[in-house]
C-alpha cells in the first residue's frame, strides 16, 4: 500500500484516469492539476490549481506521457487552462521526490538537472513498452483500415524499425494477411524477420523499395522518410508515422506531393485508454512501493 505517499498528477490524457484509480486503491494521497473539467470520484484525491500545491509535501510528480513542452507547459486535455511546470516549483520538493514521465524532453532533462531531481522514463522499461505496443499496433491497424480503399489482406506493408513497437506491428499486420516487409539496419534483425516469415529490407535499400508499398508505417524516432525517399513513393501510399516528436517524416514535402500521411501520436491513449492506463498505473505503483 502507499498510505504515506503523496503524488502530484500534472495533466495527462484518458489513460491517467485509470492511473488515478489504481493509485487511489493503494491509498496514496493524490493531488490533481489540470483535471478541473472532469469528475473523478476516487478516495484520497483533490483537485487544485498548480499555484495552490504544496510542493514541499510531494513524494512523486507524474507528468503526461508526452513529457513537458519546450515552454514548460504540459498537455492537460481535461482543463481549459494552461498548466506550466517550472524550476521554481520543482525546487521546492523534498530531495527524494521523483518525477515520472512517459518520455523525456529537452525541457524536462534541463529541469531535473537544474533541480537535482531524478526522472524516471516510464517507456524505457521493456515490459511497459512491449505491453504498450499492443494498443499501438491495434490503433495502426484501425487507421490503415479507415484510410485505405483496399483490404489490408494482400496489401504490401512496410514497417520501419524493428524495436518493441515495430515487431508487434509487423506481427499484427502479417496476421491479417498483409505482405509485410520490415526495414532495419542490423543483420541480426534481418535474420529474425526472415525467421518470422517476413521480408527484411535494409535502410539503405528503402529508396528503391518504397514504390512497391501500399502502406508504410514508421516507428523510428528520427527523419527516415525524407524528401528523396518520399519522391519514390506511389501516389496511393498511406504513411502512418508513429514516432514521437518531431516525427520521422518530411511532412511538408509529403503535403506537396499530396501523399496521405497520418502522424499518429499517443495511439494507446486514444485506442485503448483503459488498458494503457492500467499498464502505467501498475508500474508506477510498483516503483513507488520500491521507493518508499
Amino acid at each position: 500500500m502507499l498510505d504515506e505517499v503523496t503524488i502530484l498528477l500534472v495533466g495527462g490524457d484518458h489513460r491517467y484516469i485509470e492511473v488515478v484509480k489504481k493509485l487511489s486503491q493503494e491509498n496514496a494521497k493524490i493531488v490533481l492539476v489540470g483535471f478541473d473539467e472532469i469528475t473523478l470520484d476516487f478516495p484520497n484525491t483533490s483537485k487544485l490549481e498548480i499555484h495552490q500545491v504544496d510542493f514541499r509535501t510531494l513524494d512523486a510528480i507524474l507528468l503526461p506521457v508526452s513529457g513537458v513542452n519546450p515552454d514548460g507547459s504540459v498537455e492537460a486535455p481535461f482543463s481549459s487552462k494552461e498548466v506550466f511546470l517550472t524550476k521554481e516549483l520543482v525546487s521546492q520538493t523534498p530531495d527524494h521526490c521523483v518525477l515520472y514521465s512517459g518520455i523525456s524532453t529537452p525541457f524536462l532533462d534541463k529541469l531535473v538537472a537544474e533541480t537535482n531531481r531524478r526522472l524516471v522514463r516510464i517507456f524505457d522499461r521493456s515490459d511497459v513498452a512491449i505491453l504498450n505496443s499492443i494498443p499501438t499496433a491495434e490503433g495502426a491497424l484501425m487507421l490503415a483500415i479507415q484510410n485505405t480503399d483496399f483490404t489490408i489482406h494482400g496489401s504490401n506493408v512496410m514497417v520501419l524499425g524493428f524495436g518493441r513497437v515495430g515487431m508487434t506491428i509487423a506481427r499484427v499486420f502479417s496476421a491479417v494477411g498483409a505482405k509485410v516487409a520490415v526495414c532495419v539496419r542490423k543483420a541480426m534483425d534481418a535474420a529474425r524477420i526472415t525467421e518470422m516469415g517476413l521480408v527484411p529490407i535494409f535502410l539503405d535499400e528503402l529508396k528503391e523499395n518504397i514504390s512497391k508499398m501500399d502502406i508504410v508505417i514508421n516507428t523510428i524516432p528520427r527523419l527516415v522518410l525524407s524528401s528523396n525517399i518520399l519522391a519514390k513513393a506511389a501516389e496511393h501510399t498511406l504513411i502512418l508515422d508513429l514516432s514521437s516528436k518531431p516525427g520521422g517524416t518530411d511532412f511538408e514535402y509529403a503535403k506537396k506531393r499530396n501523399l496521405k500521411v497520418i502522424w499518429a501520436l499517443g495511439l494507446p491513449g486514444k485506442i485503448a485508454p483503459k488498458t494503457a492506463g492500467l499498464i502505467i498505473g501498475d508500474v508506477i505503483s510498483k516503483w513507488l512501493k520500491d521507493e518508499n
